[in-house]
């Protein structure tokens, strides 16, 4: 039997709840399809950090190496200073494991409402990749004379080459499996050593890859491009913040942010990607059963493609989109059942054998890529 160590970090907020719906789908998808999982409960957020006051440790880093992948809920509690634990743990853990992309989904489910009128499923199907270890993220900058009326903050953003080209060779392979298109988004313009640091990176990376096109758009032209015309793209590659800001966008445009996955992977193996609904912990809503879990349960789905468990991802992908796609509404108490009534429904599906979902799965793209642990 195939088997795997994975690692559970609930959080805050609704991050449990999505947890514990998701895993209600992994154990359907371990029965149904053959596979072992060892599961690793592991507590840390806000709670955790006020009652202790750790946050990303040598010893938590060591024990969670020891996994093959990570499910995380969400992290953030108004107790806690806005920044504390994003920088503190989540992108600790980016940093520690080199979990080098972000890789986002942006796919528009059929069933499932849009803002954007007349958008249909077939011209919305693409996947963002972030740089998800630099640029202004790295948490590098100054204050002189704080709390004075001549206060003067300094924040850098750090490229390197090492780093974009890992990103951006991913990119390209990610294309060659898809249509064959890759788009780089920056803001060369105005940021101009970034931006020709980055564009000469694709350049250069380009020509192993002679059967990807290429293009190019500014950060802002993206954001009027990608609700309007989707279709014009299929893989983007970006900065870490741009693709910060389009991928929630793009969440949007695909039904909200509690429809919208995402991997953080480590490219080499050499220790585990992290995977997670891009939503927050929205406390305001925690206990309720509001939270919509498709966006976790898809996040699931990703990490069993990455592991090699390509089909057991594309069942869960077709249950969840079935389950979505009769929703009265997709979150709130409009949803019709609760965060753990749409992990069970989803759940029970999982072996039913739904045809798969139309148009190019992400988890395809997962399973095919090509990382090592």
């Amino acid at each position: 039997m195939r088997n795997h160590r994975i690692a559970v970090v609930p959080g805050d907020g609704i991050g449990p709840e999505v947890i514990d719906a998701s895993l209600q789908v992994l154990a359907a998808a371990e029965t149904a399809f053959g596979f072992g999982m060892e599961l690793t409960r592991i507590e840390a957020g806000a709670r955790h950090y006020l009652r202790t006051g750790e946050l990303w440790t040598p010893e938590l880093e060591e024990r969670l190496r020891g996994h093959d992948a990570v499910l995380f809920g969400a992290m953030g509690d108004p107790a806690v200073k806005p920044g504390v634990l994003e920088r503190g743990f989540i992108l600790a853990m980016r940093k520690a494991f080199q979990q080098a992309v972000n890789l986002r989904p942006v796919k528009l489910y059929g069933g499932v409402a849009t803002p954007i009128a007349g958008l249909t499923p077939e011209r919305c199907d693409l996947v963002i990749v972030r740089e998800n270890t630099e640029g202004a993220y790295v948490g590098s900058g100054s204050t002189v004379h704080a709390g004075t009326p001549y206060a003067v903050a300094v924040q850098e953003s750090v490229n390197t080459r090492p780093g974009i080209e890992r990103v951006v060779d991913y990119s390209f392979r990610l294309a060659q499996q898809r249509r064959k298109k890759l788009t780089l988004c920056h803001k060369k313009n105005i940021l101009v050593e970034a931006g020709n640091l980055w564009q000469d990176t694709v350049d250069e990376v380009g020509l192993r890859y002679p059967d990807v096109e290429v293009d190019y758009v500014h950060v802002d032209a993206m954001c009027f491009h990608l609700p309007v015309a989707p279709e014009r793209f299929d893989v983007v590659v970006t900065d870490n913040l741009f693709g910060d800001i389009i991928t929630d966008l793009g969440a949007v445009i695909q039904g909200g942010l509690g429809v919208a996955a995402s991997a953080n992977l480590n490219l080499d193996g050499s220790a585990p990607s992290m995977f997670e609904a891009i939503h927050g912990s929205a406390p305001d809503i925690a206990g309720r059963g509001w939270a919509n879990p498709v966006g976790a349960v898809l996040s699931t789905a990703m990490c069993l493609a990455s592991l090699g468990e390509r089909e057991a991802a594309l069942a869960i992908e077709a249950a969840a989109v079935h389950v979505l796609a009769g929703l009265p509404q997709l979150s709130g108490p409009g949803m019709g059942l609760d965060t753990a009534g749409v992990g069970k429904e989803i759940a029970s599906l999982v072996g039913a054998g739904l045809p798969p979902v139309p148009g190019r799965s992400v988890m395809e793209d997962l399973a095919g890529a090509g990382r090592g642990k």
